[in-house]
């Protein structure tokens, strides 16, 4: 039993991380398979919907208020916040000397940096990191499941959705200050929508690519699964898995195939393909 005198983070802390510790260590392999990609398909229509009728409209009003440095700043303000997410998650996959780096980047930036708004850390020679619980789960060996399209949210999968209520509840400063406010108008939740707004202002130079991709569902799929894989791995996974991803292991892959199917696709599309340059 836990002592009642510890901090209540450090408690929380210890029992996640004696969950995480039942997995065992070995990082299970990534899937390319996609069983609920009936639903997915759906979701991922709504979304785009919605994207196109209300979130990408408010991001372009945004960059139309606020320059580059603006966003920049305000950028930096929410990754230097968000920092004790991936120092929790680095103390839960026993790496102290990963924690103890970004502790240091967000004191710095916080000081240095006038609240982190400015990265002075990244000059110092301490370099940013992207932690969740989703890669501890990895980390400790728990299996990707199923990929999801999930309503509002995006993709992720059966592992990685524990983020959201586990990164959420115990460590996310956003999401904690929304939880312990309550304000006649909802002003709680104005600092999540600022993220939100800025985060989404900052894929439109994305935007050409998934235009001018053959399916774009697919292209957020597997753009989704390597983007963890490089991620759980420290930005060099095994070569072996990349290939297992691509489909380049298999006996029936043909990349000539795939490259004609692109070219049909691109000849019926010319309007998407001339304009992958990205708008915003």
């Amino acid at each position: 039993m836990l002592h009642p005198r510890l901090p209540l983070w450090l408690r929380r802390a210890v029992v996640l991380g004696a969950v995480a510790l039942l997995a065992g260590c070995a990082i299970a392999k990534p899937r390319s398979d996609d069983p609920l990609e009936k639903y997915n398909r759906k979701v991922y229509a709504f979304n785009d919907s919605l994207d196109k009728a209300v979130i990408r409209p408010v991001a372009v009003g945004y960059r139309k208020v606020t320059n580059p440095p603006v966003r920049r700043s305000v950028g930096d303000f929410f990754t230097n916040l968000r920092m004790p997410v991936t120092v929790a998650n680095d103390l839960l996959q026993a790496r102290p000397k990963q924690a103890l780096q970004s502790t240091g980047r967000f004191l710095v930036n916080l000081t240095l940096g006038i609240g982190g708004l400015f990265d002075p850390a990244s000059s110092l020679g301490l370099p940013i990191e992207n932690n969740d619980f989703g890669v501890t789960l990895a980390r400790w060996g728990v299996p990707e499941g199923d990929y999801l399209m999930l309503p509002f949210l995006g993709p992720t999968t059966v592992r990685d959705v524990w983020q959201i209520p586990v990164d959420g509840y115990f460590f996310d400063p956003l999401t904690i200050y929304a939880r312990n406010h309550s304000y006649h108008y909802g002003q709680q939740y104005l600092p999540q929508l600022v993220y939100l707004v800025n985060l989404r202002s900052r894929a439109f130079d994305a935007e050409g690519f998934l235009q001018s991709a053959y399916d774009p569902y697919v292209f957020v799929r597997d753009a989704y699964r390597q983007r963890r894989l490089y991620k759980i791995y420290d930005g060099n996974p095994p070569s072996s898995l990349i290939e297992q991803m691509q489909g380049l292991d298999q006996d029936n892959f043909d990349p000539d195939q795939l490259l004609d199917e692109q070219h049909q696709w691109e000849n019926k599309h010319p309007d998407q393909t001339n304009s992958s340059g990205g708008k915003g």
